[in-house]
């Protein structure tokens, strides 16, 4: 599954529902060698549209004129939802068989991912037979009902999806403001913080801190006052804590808000706002609240 998201080339719509919620894009990816090129557009809500260069995204906004460009590991689609063929996922989750179904014109085998505790979400994931690339994924609760659906509706793969062209429409500034926030990698303890409950099975993959500088560097220490992004992962789920300096007029109360899968906690920590978002139940969310301290 996950050598498939990467690797394959493929163009299609895809839709996500949560509740009465329902939102769709139009995915184009191209794969040639180790390079890698995507680019998708939304068909609901604002206009956006997003390139990826294997880790260069760039992101325009049609109704601001303004155009982000910055690096990211991932754009979190389901179809990438492997982020890492992480041997780990075994240990906090039974797969179960469900059989074959067709899917966007594809013939799909389907299996259930049953999580062992009840620190995480299950999936139901439909698989193309010949390659394994994801064309519907459902996340489950604890009594297996679902919490949100994404499915590709329209599918082509193989598709003659021109990488050079895909380029060609990333670099097209032309009457946009660009900004060019940039991530600079440091760790949780240079910056103070630590996690002094583990939750398990959740291991940190990156620690990010994000300067509005255009001059600042990956190499560049991370120096200077910007929010930070802590992000932690079991092989399938993740979960980010972002910090930032405690903000009277913008931060009024602690709360809880959930969307589909993704579930979101803010609470204050001394002179800092921390906010939590993953794609796991709301308790889980609590506890790395609970276990996050100052070390200094």
């Amino acid at each position: 599954m996950h050598q498939s998201s990467v690797n394959r080339s493929y163009a299609g719509t895809f839709v996500v529902s949560a509740g009465s919620n329902m939102s769709s894009a139009k995915i184009w990816h191209v794969c040639e060698g180790k390079q890698q090129v995507e680019r998708v557009e939304t068909l609901t809500g604002a206009p956006r549209s997003i390139f990826r260069h294997n880790d260069q995204v760039v992101t325009f906004m049609p109704d601001h004129k303004v155009a982000r460009s910055e690096k990211r590991e991932s754009l979190g689609l389901f179809p990438e939802m492997f982020r890492s063929a992480d041997t780990r996922i075994a240990d906090f989750y039974k797969l179960r068989k469900e059989g074959v179904e067709r899917v966007a014109g594809v013939d799909a085998d389907i299996v259930t991912l049953i999580p062992k505790d009840a620190l995480r979400f299950g999936y139901r994931v439909w698989t193309e037979r010949a390659n394994g690339l994801i064309v519907k994924l459902q996340t489950l609760d604890s009594e297996g009902k679902l919490v949100e659906q994404a499915a590709f509706s329209e599918l082509q793969l193989d598709a003659p999806v021109k990488m050079d062209k895909l380029i060609q429409m990333m670099t097209k500034v032309e009457g946009y403001r660009v900004e060019k926030p940039v991530l600079v990698k440091t760790n949780a303890n240079a910056e103070g913080w630590a996690l002094k409950i583990p939750v398990p099975g959740f291991n940190a993959v990156s620690c990010y801190k994000r300067l509005a500088s255009e001059t600042a560097t990956q190499t560049a220490p991370a120096t200077g006052k910007g929010p930070l992004q802590w992000i932690f992962s079991d092989g399938l789920a993740s979960v980010s804590i972002f910090v930032e300096p405690f903000d009277r007029q913008r931060h009024i109360r602690e709360s809880s808000l959930s969307l589909g899968a993704t579930q979101t906690l803010t609470k204050q920590i001394d002179a800092h706002w921390i906010t939590l978002v993953g794609e796991v139940p709301t308790a889980t969310l609590a506890l790395f609240a609970s276990g996050l301290a100052r070390t200094n």
